[in-house]
């Protein structure tokens, strides 16, 4: 397994997507997105309406994460315009969790799948971690189908509290073994 100071800062090209590291520039597009209720309804840390300084402040602490190795962060960029993000964190030993996010205009179109599957591939062959967990909002189905598609396996549930909500929610928990 890779230490992570090893582990070189650059882009993931896929078929039709770029997935370059997250910077501090990327935060205001991010506000952008979370900006639509439908996407920040299906994130559980995020805020509604989002918090600009909460999101600057997130952002600027990716690079110490990637650094530290507790996460790896990365804009997917759909012919140079950040479209979301893809990311695995809460990364102790050989696990990690899987999480994405992308504006509205892109959902439906398999970038989800597409770049989670990147991410995938990085998590496991580079950073060298063996399992990965995910979820999903319970009337999330959509990202539920990405995470099978991918080949994660459901393994629970869990009520989970959303602060955009502002409510409990019950969370589908999936696994994916290396």
């Amino acid at each position: 397994m890779m230490t992570a100071r090893s582990i070189q800062r650059s882009s993931i090209e896929t078929a039709r997507l770029r997935l370059r590291p997250t910077s501090a520039i990327d935060a205001t597009r991010a506000f952008e997105i979370q900006s639509d209720w439908a996407v920040t309804r299906m994130l559980s840390n995020a805020s509604y309406p989002p918090d600009e300084s909460d999101i600057r402040d997130w952002f600027s602490s990716h690079g110490r994460e990637w650094a530290e190795g507790s996460a790896y962060r990365f804009a997917i960029e759909q012919e140079e315009r950040m479209i979301g993000i893809v990311d695995v964190d809460g990364i102790t030993g050989s696990e990690g969790s899987l999480g994405y996010w992308l504006e509205r205009q892109a959902w439906g179109k398999g970038y989800a799948f597409e770049a989670a599957r990147a991410l995938i591939g990085f998590a496991f062959q580079v950073v060298g971690l063996s399992r990965l967990e995910s979820g999903h909002a319970s009337d999330n189905p959509a990202s539920g189908r990405v995470l099978t598609k991918l080949g994660f396996r459901q393994a629970s549930y869990r009520e989970l509290f959303s602060r955009a909500r502002r409510e409990t929610i019950v969370q589908c928990c999936y696994m994916l073994e290396r």
